[in-house]
């Protein structure tokens, strides 16, 4: 007797696994290449947001460091007699400031000091360095008799004007500006300095009495990451040290 044969289930054989299409590739290395590019832009963008950032934090602090010496120098201030304390040109400050050492010899005799104490001729000015107009700072060495203040003072005049390489090893560049101004407040109200000279009916080259104030005014060059015009006034105590 013979089987009876299956019936027929009415299915095709099913059909195993297979890969991606060609069409599929391209469509996902499409996908993976924008999601890559979008990826590179941000972090493009970040990192010049970063960077951008610290050039200008640098910046303003540099600006910052340098409005607090100017304060410094200020209220540092040696008195007027019997060196020149202050004296600006309309293109070169120069301020002799008082450093607080202890200049006596071990048996308690003075050392030939300039007003009992250390003293530094300080200088400030705007001139061009690599192409850039620059707000500087010039310092002297600790002076500690007349003599070696009186060459000090006319190093920095000489370095005002053209300075040595020597010279500028003692200059520190603050930040670029277009230009600058100094004015002094006596009789309550802010003149320029040279006018003032001329008011006192001294002779040129006389001690000017020490002004009651000093403004500071700086045009910071345009195109950096700080920019504008900057005003500081400094205002010399009439009770006790230091400036405001």
């Amino acid at each position: 007797m013979t089987a009876a044969a299956p019936a027929a289930s009415g299915r095709g054989p099913q059909p195993g696994p297979h890969g991606f299409t060609l069409v599929e590739l391209l469509v996902a290395l499409v996908v993976m290449a924008l999601l890559s590019l979008m990826a590179w832009r941000g972090i493009d963008a970040m990192s010049r947001a970063q960077e951008s950032t610290r050039r200008i934090g640098s910046d303003v602090q540099a600006l910052q460091a340098g409005l607090i010496q100017w304060g410094l120098d200020l209220d540092a201030m040696a008195p007027s007699t019997p060196v020149s304390a202050l004296d600006f040109d309309g293109q070169l400050l120069r301020i002799t400031r008082q450093v607080l050492i202890d200049d006596r010899a071990s048996d308690g005799t003075e050392t030939g000091t300039v007003g009992g104490g250390g003293l530094r001729v300080v200088a400030w000015g705007v001139r061009m360095v690599d192409g850039q107009r620059q707000w500087l700072r010039w310092q002297s060495a600790l002076l500690h008799t007349r003599g070696e203040w009186e060459l000090a003072w006319q190093q920095a005049a000489w370095w005002g004007q053209n300075p040595s390489a020597e010279l500028r090893l003692n200059e520190v560049a603050i930040v670029p500006v277009d230009r600058w101004e100094v004015f002094y407040y006596r009789n309550n109200s802010w003149t320029s300095p040279l006018s003032s000279a001329s008011e006192g009916g001294q002779a040129p080259g006389a001690q000017q009495p020490l002004p009651d104030g000093v403004r500071l005014v700086l045009s910071l060059s345009d195109g950096q990451s700080i920019s504008g015009s900057l005003r500081r006034d400094w205002v010399r105590p009439t009770l006790g040290p230091g400036g405001t």
